[in-house]
């Protein structure tokens, strides 16, 4: 026999239903900012729809899900959560387009300990700012309660995106050769990448009332307030430059900084001269080596300091690229060149 006592209801447990209908639809307003021409139906039904464009004679689809790493933990201790969004979308939407794909769509997924609806809607509207930067319709998502596996005030952020190319067009290192150029696009700062360190460096778990405190290198800026700085998304300046410039390789620094994310777009027999002279390290780096006294080689090997994606280009083109990427409000700048070498990365 069924039982109606409040003992045996979902709400005993911890699950409060009625926040997850109001979260809902306090979300509503800020999905709607994300529809594009794809989107063929509201948010609620079980699966979200979407219609690929036409036109590609092979189109291939290209997907990406990330997380914001333990960034999350700063947005809970700043009990500033309408940026955080912002990352999960960029970690996704920023790895699909170095194949040349134009994101489509979105989805989310929030695990917290308690469902508090304001502070969801807060956090999709983060989700729909990082779309409505990138083109992407939020089309779906889920929000999972875990009473008991989680403390009431946690939660964790992850997505997903998909985006579409024409198989031609798909952007690949087979032309890279000795003599090409690569070129930076500034980062706005950590973006979402080595966090734990910075935890360890600023004590951050245990709340350091430094956070708080106004820096001048900082511009003004607190050190809490420069690390949650959300990540730039670079989908509109890429799909512009590659319209008019042949790319032939893109890396998105993320966890592994240079050392292991640069490589990643060049093939076998070349490699990636850096003149770290010219590279433009953003103060926060700085401060986080002289804190934590952490080695230049660590700080490249972990973080992007300062440049949140390469691109590489023949010399003639340089020029050109730097022009459109700098009119897509991309303060792009030579880096480095690309040599014959075994080793995939130097920086010198």
């Amino acid at each position: 026999m069924h039982s109606n006592s409040k003992s045996d209801s979902y709400a005993a447990a911890g699950v409060d239903i009625t926040a997850g209908y109001k979260a809902v639809e306090l979300m509503k307003q800020h999905i709607a900012r994300t529809r594009n021409a794809g989107c063929l139906d509201d948010v609620g039904g079980f699966g979200g729809c979407f219609a690929l464009p036409m036109g590609m004679e092979e189109p291939v689809l290209v997907s990406g899900t990330d997380g914001c790493g333990t960034k999350v933990k700063l947005a809970i201790l700043m009990d500033k959560h309408d940026t955080i969004g912002i990352d999960a979308v960029a970690m996704c939407v920023n790895d699909i387009i170095c194949c040349g794909a134009k994101p489509l769509f979105f989805l989310d997924y929030i695990a917290c300990g308690k469902n508090y609806p304001k502070k969801i809607a807060a956090i999709v509207s983060g989700v729909a700012e990082g779309c409505v930067q990138s083109g992407a319709a939020l089309i779906g998502g889920e929000t999972a309660e875990h009473p008991g596996l989680m403390p009431v005030e946690d939660y964790d952020l992850a997505g997903f995106a998909v985006g579409i190319v024409d198989k031609k067009k798909i952007i690949d290192n087979t032309k890279m050769k000795a003599g090409d150029v690569v070129i930076a696009l500034p980062s706005t700062g950590i973006h979402s990448n080595g966090f734990s360190l910075c935890r360890k460096v600023f004590d951050i778990d245990n709340n350091n009332p430094e956070l708080y405190v106004p820096k001048a290198e900082l511009g003004g800026r607190t050190i809490g307030e420069a690390l949650l700085t959300p990540t730039r998304i670079y989908v509109k300046s890429i799909l512009a430059l590659i319209e008019k410039v042949a790319v032939k390789g893109i890396s998105h620094i993320t966890g592994g900084g240079f050392y292991e994310n640069i490589p990643r777009s060049i093939p076998d027999g070349l490699g990636a001269k850096i003149d770290k002279a010219a590279v433009r390290v953003l103060p926060i780096f700085d401060i986080i080596a002289k804190t934590g006294n952490i080695p230049e080689r660590d700080m490249y090997n972990t973080y992007n300091m300062g440049v949140g994606m390469s691109v590489v280009v023949s010399k003639d083109d340089v020029d050109t690229a730097l022009e459109i990427l700098k009119a897509h409000g991309e303060d792009a700048y030579v880096i480095g060149e690309i040599v014959e070498s075994e080793e995939k990365i130097e920086i010198c």
